[in-house]
């Protein structure tokens, strides 16, 4: 594990840098005691957002089907009763 001390990191940054990316992790010093760590960035992968909702479908999932043609004239024939 490298070292690097405050002063260091002010003045000669790159170098530092250079450090980090070899070495992966530098401990910073202050005044000889170590204070801080430096470890690369690595971006944590999110989930993909979930696909939006497609609120027309489940209307219609919900909505009562049309009756067909022969449905109907029974259902028609049935409430007229005897007329």
């Amino acid at each position: 594990m490298a070292t690097a001390t405050i002063r260091e990191l002010r003045n000669n940054f790159p170098k530092v840098r250079k450090l980090v990316e070899q070495e992966g992790e530098v401990v910073v010093t202050d005044q000889g005691t170590p204070k801080y760590r430096l470890t690369r960035f690595t971006r944590i992968a999110r989930p993909a957002a979930p696909p939006p909702k497609d609120y027309m479908a489940r209307l219609r999932r919900h909505q009562a089907r049309p009756l067909s043609a022969a449905a109907a004239k029974a259902l028609h024939e049935s409430n007229r009763g005897e007329r």
